[in-house]
């Protein structure tokens, strides 16, 4: 019986050495924004509601991840990726009739925690501990750099500069990254992972839509950046006369741009890729003899990681 007690102690103390800590990794993935521009029949819905496919572009990033707690990870990720819109694609009158669109090149930082809520650790039950499964949720706290732009007479034109609604936005923004993962390890240090992140964030102004139009229109640049609505006499002329009202009404008097009430977010959606480091925990690390001490050979065991 002692020299058993003497084994499942040297077990416990011995895999304390080596510990898979630390991942650094990529993901590619898809990007949707969530806003005013676009959307479906009615008015403005919450979270995925008016989510438009057909407007879903590209985000890479790269990030490290660090094993805090035997439940717990800590993430730092990097990410470029585009969002679009465009009132042509959505059902409701008002929108396509308002006639905006926007493209949106973002720079995201985002610090999370990663709580896993399922974890096996020896798929196949081989004993061997090399390839393992983690599920996961997360939320923590991020920032991002936005400069909305239009398509405006062949070209793409910067709005935040410009002030369209009266007065200028931030284009550093706070938000709050949160969701829902999870990854297989492979040999112990290849990880593949896919995770859906949204983005709730403190500003309306990722499509440069939130409010009215300015009392009147600004006299250093082409006032139809703002109002879209005369394009549709050459693009889409039946839409145009089918309101003639609504078009004497659109001018910069006031009249709803966009729904102030709801801020913009964004969702991604993807896979990612990371390699895992070996590193030794400060337990082993011991300045005195004795059982640690390099005087001693001791056996290599597998770690769980």
């Amino acid at each position: 019986m002692k020299s058993y007690i003497i084994l499942l102690f040297s077990i416990c103390t011995l895999s304390l050495q080596s510990q898979w800590l630390w991942d650094f990794g990529v993901n590619v993935s898809a990007a949707n924004y969530l806003g005013d521009i676009g959307g479906g029949s009615g008015t403005r819905r919450g979270f995925v509601s008016d989510l438009k496919l057909a407007k879903t572009r590209w985000n890479f990033g790269g990030f490290v991840r660090y094993k805090w707690r035997p439940k717990i990870s800590l993430k730092l990720a990097v990410d470029y990726l585009r969002l679009e819109g465009d009132d042509k694609l959505s059902s409701n009158p008002g929108r396509r009739f308002r006639n905006f669109n926007f493209r949106n090149d973002i720079y995201d930082v985002g610090f999370t925690g990663e709580y896993f809520f399922y974890e096996n650790n020896d798929i196949g039950n081989t004993y061997r501990y090399r390839n393992g499964f983690r599920a996961y949720i997360f939320a923590g706290v991020g920032g991002f750099f936005s400069n909305p732009k239009t398509y405006y007479k062949g070209e793409w034109v910067a709005l935040q500069p410009l002030a369209t609604e009266g007065f200028q936005y931030r284009s550093f923004v706070m938000n709050i990254p949160m969701g829902v993962g999870f990854y297989f390890t492979l040999n112990k240090k290849n990880r593949i992972g896919f995770e859906i992140n949204y983005r709730k964030t403190f500003t309306d102004y990722i499509d440069d839509i939130s409010g009215n139009y300015p009392d009147k229109a600004p006299t250093d640049y082409d006032p139809g950046i703002i109002l879209r609505t005369p394009e549709l006499k050459e693009t889409d002329p039946a839409l145009y006369d089918s309101n003639p009202s609504a078009v004497s009404s659109h001018n910069f008097g006031g009249y709803k741009r966009g729904d102030s009430q709801h801020k913009d977010s964004y969702l991604t959606m993807g896979l990612s890729y990371s390699y895992v480091l070996r590193g030794k925990s400060s337990f082993y690390r011991t300045k005195s003899g004795g059982f640690f001490s390099k005087k001693r050979k001791m056996r290599k065991i597998r770690a769980k990681f």
